[in-house]
């Protein structure tokens, strides 16, 4: 099993660092995204290439890959209009700071995925009411992400709206329910596996959810947002109120003005 999961890292940091000299070489942007979802698809191919087939592991499967090109997709979509992307604006001339992200971004698809790369191990994935849960939350999870995002991007279209924060939609309960989103998709994958893990993989595969919520949360997620968003607008009244009634991440009813 170890040298199955170190192979699977391999694999990932292989995809990245190849995709890092091209992006470096040619000081792009474009192919970050890309490769992150690229990543899931070949480590999920490899995963289920590891064992025996079954239509629970192909669905397992077929819902990562899912995800993956639908959200590749976008962003792919997204950087290809703007052609640049500011995360990237004090690293992409530095080697080893450029290299360093997209080493984390290797470590980061290894790390959400070993819940499912422990399943494909396994002899077959077994279906229980957990399992279908499981897939219930994930389907959730896809249509709030999915819709936010489209929400979100149908508001940037807008030229009056240039400038401005979207508070409509999804975005009206929840001021980042696209993370939320993401969050019930692997939280629902996580279920979905569970029953067909020992006690001990069980708890190795808990790391997936756990780190995908703590990077959205506490890293790389909402608080660079957050902050962007108050650098922007933390002196506008309206987004001050729209701040204070609206919930940072679970979408909730508005609160009431004060």
């Amino acid at each position: 099993m170890i040298t199955y999961l170190l192979a699977t890292f391999g694999v990932s940091l292989a995809i990245n660092m190849v995709m890092f000299l091209v992006a470096y070489k040619y000081q792009t942007d474009k192919l970050t995204d890309a490769s992150y979802a690229i990543t899931f698809i070949v480590l999920v191919g490899y995963g289920l290439a590891t064992g025996a087939y079954d239509i629970d592991k192909l669905l397992l499967a077929a819902t990562i890959v899912l995800w993956a090109l639908r959200l590749g997709s976008f962003l792919l979509i997204r950087i290809w209009k703007t052609g640049v992307d500011h995360r990237f604006d004090d690293m992409r001339n530095d080697f080893r700071k450029f290299a360093g992200f997209w080493f984390l971004q290797a470590i980061s698809v290894w790390v959400i995925l070993i819940p499912s790369l422990l399943a494909f191990n396994q002899a077959d994935i077994v279906p229980t009411w957990l399992a279908a849960f499981g897939l219930l939350i994930t389907g959730v999870g896809f249509w709030i992400e999915t819709t936010a995002d489209l929400q979100k991007y149908k508001f940037s279209q807008v030229k009056a709206n240039k400038g401005k924060w979207i508070d409509t939609g999804l975005w009206k309960y929840s001021r980042h329910p696209n993370y939320f989103g993401e969050i019930l998709v692997w939280v629902g994958i996580y279920l979905y596996v569970l029953p067909s893990l020992p006690p001990v993989l069980a708890l190795v595969g808990l790391v997936g959810p756990l780190f995908i919520i703590s990077l959205l949360l506490f890293v790389s997620g909402i608080p660079p947002l957050e902050k962007s968003a108050n650098e922007r607008w933390g002196k506008d009244k309206n987004y001050q109120e729209y701040k204070r009634r609206t919930s940072i991440l679970v979408p909730l009813p508005p609160r009431k003005s004060a």
